[in-house]
């Protein structure tokens, strides 16, 4: 997988067309469209919102929690899309696997990218409710975009390996599906860490925090909307430990690509 080859405009004219196409198969036929990408995450929120925050007092204390819940879930949910989507994009586009030859991690890339638009949608509505809550802007926001580029990223590679597998094992949509199930909760988007520090202890939201989800998600609340927000090099003394995240992105990034580039040559005979 040369560099070189993303970047040629054969093949950026191909993402941008499959990009467009993923799009308009997505929201063809619904009467809202395109505002269902708006929609979906902030109906989740005002359900989670009512729920956790009303009826079960999470988040007392934590200044802004609302807003946070909202940038969790907006995370979340795009994290939760691209990897599912980029899971099934080989899949999903055997029959041009079979007639045209062309570098095939552009299929998984345009279904991650098409998730990120969504994303970068919502955000404008996250920012918008930041405005709303009187959030005090800092210099810090302005990292939020690297954020995001290091939550792409990660989503990318996961999606690369499971795309992979999902040609020979259909089983590992449901597998990742349970999965995320139990991510979504061992990751602080519906309670603040400090809830697991009072009621559990350290050790346990130290595990947590190892999470890359959990790390992304909380730096970028800590950049975006509140510097008391937790995170996990704040939290972690042990600069080795506290790099385990990171560490864990870039060993899956090494293991998809791997597996990418030993099992591409077989996607047209098993798709």
């Amino acid at each position: 997988m040369k560099l070189s080859n993303v970047f040629n405009r054969r093949n950026r004219i191909l993402l941008r067309e499959l990009v467009v196409t993923d799009f308009k198969l997505r929201y063809q036929g619904s009467v809202l469209g395109y505002l269902w990408s708006l929609l979906r995450p902030l109906l989740f929120f005002t359900i989670l919102y009512v729920v956790f925050v009303r009826f079960l007092r999470f988040g007392e204390g934590v200044e802004h929690f609302a807003v946070s819940l909202l940038l969790g879930i907006v995370l979340w949910t795009f994290f939760v899309e691209a990897t599912t989507q980029g899971m099934q994009a080989i899949v999903a586009r055997g029959d041009l696997i079979r007639k045209i030859y062309f570098p095939k991690y552009i299929i998984i890339m345009s279904a991650t990218v098409s998730a990120l638009i969504n994303l970068c949608f919502n955000m404008v509505v996250v920012l918008f409710f930041i405005f709303l809550n009187g959030v005090d802007l800092t210099a810090t926001i302005l990292l939020v975009p690297l954020n995001i580029l290091q939550l792409y990223l990660l989503a990318l590679a996961i999606a690369t390996g499971l795309a992979v597998l999902f040609v020979k094992y259909r089983d590992i949509s449901h597998l990742w599906e349970v999965f995320l199930q139990g991510l979504f909760y061992a990751t602080p988007i519906l309670y603040p860490i400090s809830i697991v520090i009072d009621n559990t202890s350290e050790t346990v939201a130290k595990i947590l925090m190892l999470n890359p989800v959990a790390e992304i998600i909380q730096t970028t609340r800590y950049n975006a909307i509140s510097h008391d927000t937790i995170t996990t090099t704040s939290f972690i003394d042990n600069p080795f430990i506290a790099s385990i995240p990171y560490i864990v992105t870039v060993g899956i990034a090494i293991w998809a690509v791997y597996l990418f580039k030993k099992q591409q040559r077989y996607f047209a005979e098993n798709v």
